[in-house]
């Protein structure tokens, strides 16, 4: 019993375990029990889906509040919002992914979810790198606190870009180096087939293990923005690992009802470069008032407001318009 209590990155063990045992519960039940056929997730489904994943992460940070106190809650609270809104940006990339490779909408959820597993061990990675790095150095948070500040900056210039999927470098690789094959087989990541050159049994990739990759690079990358913004808003690894992990369970939930509507969404970028302008530049404004760090109510109520603003402007322009149209079905299935 006392292993429980050895303390791992600041917080006893068996805190960490019970995070780890609520995300296995959720994965298990959300595969096994819900979706161990391959279906079609509706809009409807989708929304229950997020509301359960939603209530679960916010009733994480009660357990927070009981266990370390009422402003690390509010601190979890802040970096889930955060990272939630964040991650909506990864909805946009995903369903270009999703075209790209012509996944029928039934078997998007199998690549999200085996997507997310991923997501679990790439976070945890950078996270732990990025404590390692503050407890060390702890002016590694300025250095962060810039670098957010630089890309709300760039995220408000550039505006829209319009992503050449087929250009990724990764994807250019793997069709080169792999057997690829360009159907779709099933659920299946890999199958089995005869090759063209030599008629010899070989396994190729899939489409569904190609969106995979994809799905994964396209993390990472957003994580090299998001890890950072949680970082500057508490340096608590518990409390910026859980809030990431939470967060984006939901939105993996999520991506069924916004895909639908996520051209509702189109201006909500310029709010994420703001919140992320905000959330670089509190660090400072803490230091030059000479505050211990910046108030978590505070922190909470403007990153709501900022994004509040933001839903409320981008559905306010966008009414009236039409979703474009997505591919519903792949060819040679």
């Amino acid at each position: 019993m006392e292993l429980l209590f050895l303390l791992f990155l600041g917080k006893p063990l068996w805190m960490w375990l019970l995070f780890v045992a609520i995300v296995i519960a959720l994965l298990v039940f959300d595969l096994g029990v819900l979706h161990k056929d391959d279906n079609e997730i509706g809009v409807a489904e989708s929304l229950k889906l997020s509301a359960m994943y939603l209530t679960m992460g916010v009733l994480f940070s009660g357990f927070v509040w009981w266990q370390i106190g009422a402003e690390e809650s509010k601190l979890y609270l802040t970096a889930f919002v955060v990272e939630k809104t964040l991650a909506m940006d990864n909805v946009f990339v995903i369903a270009m992914i999703f075209t790209y490779f012509a996944i029928p909408p039934k078997y998007q959820h199998r690549v999200l979810f085996w997507g997310i597993l991923g997501v679990i061990v790439l976070r945890g990675l950078m996270i732990g790198l990025g404590a390692t790095l503050v407890s060390q150095y702890s002016w590694i948070l300025y250095v962060f606190a810039l670098f957010l500040i630089f890309t709300g900056v760039k995220m408000m210039m550039v505006g829209d870009k319009p992503l050449d999927i087929s250009q990724n470098p990764v994807l250019r690789f793997m069709k080169r180096r792999m057997n690829v094959t360009e159907e779709i087989h099933g659920h299946d990541f890999w199958v089995k087939k005869p090759h063209p050159a030599t008629g010899r049994m070989a396994w190729f990739a899939t489409p569904l293990f190609l969106a995979l990759v994809m799905v994964e690079i396209v993390d990472v990358i957003f994580a090299v923005d998001s890890v950072p913004a949680v970082f500057a808003i508490t340096a608590d690894p518990f409390i910026v690992y859980t809030s990431n992990i939470f967060a984006i369970l939901g939105l993996r939930a999520l991506y069924f009802a916004l895909a639908a509507i996520i051209h509702r969404f189109h201006y909500l970028k310029y709010a994420l470069s703001v919140l992320l302008i905000f959330i670089g530049s509190k660090v400072f404004v803490a230091d030059l008032l000479g505050w211990e760090k910046f108030p978590a109510s505070w922190s909470l109520g403007i990153t709501f407001a900022i994004l509040g603003a933001g839903v409320v402007y981008s559905l306010w322009k966008t009414r009236g318009d039409q979703p474009e149209p997505q591919i519903a079905q792949a060819p040679n299935e």
